[in-house]
């Protein structure tokens, strides 16, 4: 893996559920700052999105959209005229948005997981759906918030405590609370998900790997063990199982950067560079300069194909996004051989 890989893994590609738990106020209308200390607009993300009917078309009356975390609720909004919806300054992780239809007798009160990066909007488009005609009363949509109301209060406890350390940099404090938790409630998904993150942070691999697998085992249908533990393993080297493990995070959230970018890594690895292409470049479009580091793998890439021109334009968008980066002098000679 570059060295510029390793940076922006260093630079909170990891996914953690913490955020999500992290004590945000309960509110009507737009969301308080979960930090009133932060000023720095970047240190926040935001979730745009659009409520669509099964044909398509947008949705015209006023759908009641729910923000919510393990804690509760976030924020209540309702849509625009065209359907559309925005919650702002929200930190980092993992959010469940509950759409309530205003025709309950049609249409199904459905929830449906969003992650939250910072500095970038998460852009999601949400297809109402149908009620199916049953002489039965439908079965209701079970929510992670739902299942999280298994967590014994102890061990919920251990959590947030570990949240709050990861807030603060105590790393070591975190990963005390969130093994007490795991102790207290062995099925904790998140728990395990948070633990194996803090291990990637301390490069102790296997550790992180062992507490992933374990997390998505628990739960094959989340989103964020499976993209943390597709890049243990592309750290790992073992490239084709990342591919494997990002491809089922992919299916998930199809557009989320990082899972694309490390698919692109990953596949690249293995050879296979049209799959890598597409992810590179999806990542790219998706997350902006902010996933710049995609540019400079496509040109490696091209490089790799002998495609001397897609490799030069590839180098060039990235030093445009982000001419002081650490590797910036050797893109430049590399962009040198290539006139």
């Amino acid at each position: 893996m570059s060295a510029i890989s390793r940076y922006l893994l260093m630079c909170s590609v990891l996914v953690s559920l913490s955020a999500s738990a992290a004590g945000i106020k309960a509110q009507v209308g737009r969301p308080e700052s979960p930090n009133q200390t932060e000023t720095d607009p970047a240190a926040f993300g935001s979730i745009r999105g659009r409520i669509l009917l099964p044909n398509g078309d947008f949705v015209t009356s006023n759908v009641k959209v729910t923000l919510q975390t393990l804690r509760g609720t976030v924020a209540v909004i309702y849509t625009e005229n065209q359907g559309q919806f925005e919650f702002e300054e929200l930190r980092p992780g993992n959010y469940q948005i509950e759409v309530d239809p205003t025709d309950r007798q049609q249409f199904e009160l459905s929830t449906e997981s969003v992650q939250v990066y910072k500095g970038m909007p998460s852009v999601v488009s949400l297809t109402l759906k149908e009620k199916k005609a049953s002489p039965h009363a439908p079965a209701k949509t079970v929510s992670a918030l739902e299942l999280g109301r298994e967590i014994p209060s102890s061990a919920r406890k251990e959590f947030e405590r570990a949240s709050k350390a990861s807030r603060e940099g105590k790393t070591d404090e975190a990963i005390f609370h969130l093994r007490r938790a795991i102790v207290l409630y062995p099925n904790f998904v998140m728990a395990h998900n948070d633990l194996g993150a803090q291990l990637l942070g301390q490069a102790k691999l296997d550790e992180a790997a062992e507490e992933l697998r374990t997390a998505v085992k628990l739960d094959g249908n989340s989103f964020n063990p499976a993209l943390n533990l597709g890049i243990v393993l592309v750290q790992q080297h073992k490239f084709s199982e990342a591919a494997e493990t990002l491809e089922k995070a992919l299916s998930i959230e199809p557009g989320s950067p990082p899972a694309r970018l490390y698919s692109g890594i990953a596949l690249m690895a293995v050879g296979k560079f049209e799959g890598a292409e597409k992810d590179l470049k999806t990542a790219y479009e998706f997350g902006g300069a902010q996933f710049a580091v995609a540019n400079f793998h496509l040109g490696q890439l091209y490089l790799n194909k002998g495609e001397k021109s897609l490799a030069r334009k590839s180098f060039q968008f990235y030093l445009a996004d982000v001419p002081n980066a650490a590797n910036a002098d050797q893109v430049r000679k590399m962009l040198d051989m290539l006139q």
